[in-house]
């Protein structure tokens, strides 16, 4: 198979596509962490955010917001990078094992469905506040959060790029 059919093996468009991956991961008994996000112009806060998420068990599930999740979240001139290409690109991760596409605002049904070990987001949330907080707890799992590193978000590059002050609030 060649690199980028490995790559695009990655990426899930529907959470029903996981069912087999799910079940050969818990018969290994691999611990499966979970993490969300937009993903608009991946970064290096991105990066170093899920490499350390990787390292809280044997394999990494990405929920990634779908373009019309990103636009009600974000506004109307978001995403700035189409929903495939934010997939392909966090699917040439080496340590992300799977990314799967949702529509709705919050990945809530998708944690139902994979029943993470550990979920993951950064540390400007509390732990109850997670959504799948409840889902991960109820069966003994592990919320972790990690902590951003300054200066690396959309919004900062964004600026950095010149974007008029007034516009911003608008992208």
């Amino acid at each position: 198979m060649s690199t980028l059919n490995i790559l695009k093996s990655k990426i899930i468009f529907e959470k029903e596509q996981l069912t087999n991956y799910l079940e050969f991961l818990r018969n290994k008994k691999q611990p499966i962490v979970f993490t969300n996000g937009c993903f608009d112009i991946v970064h290096r806060g991105h990066i170093e955010y899920l490499a350390q998420a990787a390292d809280l068990g044997a394999a990494l599930i990405i929920g990634l917001n779908s373009d019309s999740s990103v636009r009600r979240l974000k506004g109307e001139t978001r995403p700035i990078i189409d929903e495939y290409s934010r997939a392909l690109l966090l699917s040439a991760l080496s340590f992300v094992n799977k990314v799967v596409l949702f529509q709705e605002d919050t990945p809530y049904e998708l944690i139902k469905f994979i029943q993470p070990d550990v979920l993951v987001k950064g540390s400007d949330y509390k732990p109850q506040d997670i959504v799948g907080y409840d889902i991960v707890m109820a069966k003994a799992g592990k919320i972790a959060t990690i902590d951003f590193i300054d200066g690396f978000s959309t919004t900062s590059i964004l600026q950095k790029a010149c974007v008029p002050e007034g516009k911003l609030n608008s992208i």
